[in-house]
């Protein structure tokens, strides 16, 4: 069960002799950040669009994923040679901008070692395509599941999860599978990670500066704007949108990962202790000074965040 005081000390020993490396890290993403794009005119997200592409893109899985289109929507998929569950992901990028592929690598290497089957979601983007049409997306694919996995993959067992903006379709949709479908039970576990659970702001992304590092305020106030448009501020406490404020019992256990530089750290440290407190299993894993994405790029907190991932699922199968 979470309990945020031994985590955030578990952190700080699971790095101890890796901060330095944290921080050069650190450095090398404000200056590989440094300029300004403006996500709020097409051009600025355009260019947002193709830089987290190339940056995540940059290496290629061992096996290449099959590419599919199932309940209408197109998805990418890794399948081990052999099968114990399949692992719903559904990517990061602020509900506008990244894709499934970016995520090729992660999920082919959790493929491998946790022997899931892993269905990751191109779901459509806003603002093309905004609230609720990356939600829908992610619904259909989870319904599908539900009804398919068996015989698709040879398992009833599912899990799910993402990062940032994934990370709250990932909340969301087990509320939705919980509440519209009644299938719950199907889920074994949810892998949250860094994710954005309050769209009105918790207190840590209310207080984030302009130094912060990957996800500024002028990022977040973006993405909001381009994924729900210009709407009542009291929509933004609804739970298809802020999964913080939902009714959380009966959800499967749940891994929670965030960095202590990462402006959405108070998302993760209340819907931990929310989640745990409706009476679910939930863990916390803090990484101290790590910002918004760490666990994307190649450091040793990044291997520890990752491998931790992949244990924890396991254990749930």
């Amino acid at each position: 069960m979470t309990s945020v005081i031994p985590a955030i000390d578990e952190g700080l020993r699971e790095l101890a002799g890796d901060m330095d490396e944290v921080r050069e890290t650190n450095a090398m993403i404000a200056e590989l950040m440094s300029g300004d794009v403006d996500m709020g005119t097409p051009d600025g997200l355009e260019a947002a669009r193709k830089f987290i592409v190339d940056l995540m893109g940059a290496t290629k899985p061992e096996t290449d994923p099959q590419i599919r289109s199932v309940a209408g929507v197109p998805v990418r998929i890794f399948v081990p040679e052999t099968v114990n569950a399949v692992y719903l992901h559904i990517h990061g990028g602020g509900f506008a901008i990244g894709v499934a592929a970016m995520n090729d690598v992660s999920n082919a290497e959790i493929a491998k070692t946790c022997r899931f089957a892993v269905v990751s979601v191109d779901y459509r983007l806003a603002p093309e395509h905004p609230y609720p049409a990356g939600p829908d997306d992610c619904e259909a694919v989870a319904n599908w599941l539900v009804e398919n996995s068996e015989s698709e993959f040879g398992t009833r067992t599912l899990l799910v999860g993402g990062e940032s903006a994934g990370g709250n379709l990932s909340a969301v949709t087990l509320l939705r599978v919980r509440d519209r479908i009644g299938a719950i039970d199907r889920f074994a576990g949810a892998n949250l990670v860094y994710g954005a659970y309050d769209m009105a702001g918790s207190p840590s992304a209310r207080g984030a500066g302009d130094d912060a590092l990957v996800l500024k305020p002028s990022d977040m106030e973006a993405f909001g704007r381009l994924y729900l448009g210009d709407r009542d501020p009291e929509f933004l406490f609804s739970p298809d949108i802020s999964p913080l404020y939902a009714d959380l019992t009966g959800l499967p256990p749940a891994l929670f990962t965030v960095g202590g530089a990462d402006p959405l750290l108070d998302d993760s440290l209340f819907m931990a202790a929310r989640w745990q407190f409706a009476g679910n299993d939930s863990e916390l894993a803090f990484y101290p000074e790590c910002p918004h994405g760490f666990d994307m790029f190649p450091t040793k907190a990044a291997l520890k965040a990752r491998a931790r991932q992949m244990q924890w699922m396991a254990s749930l199968v």
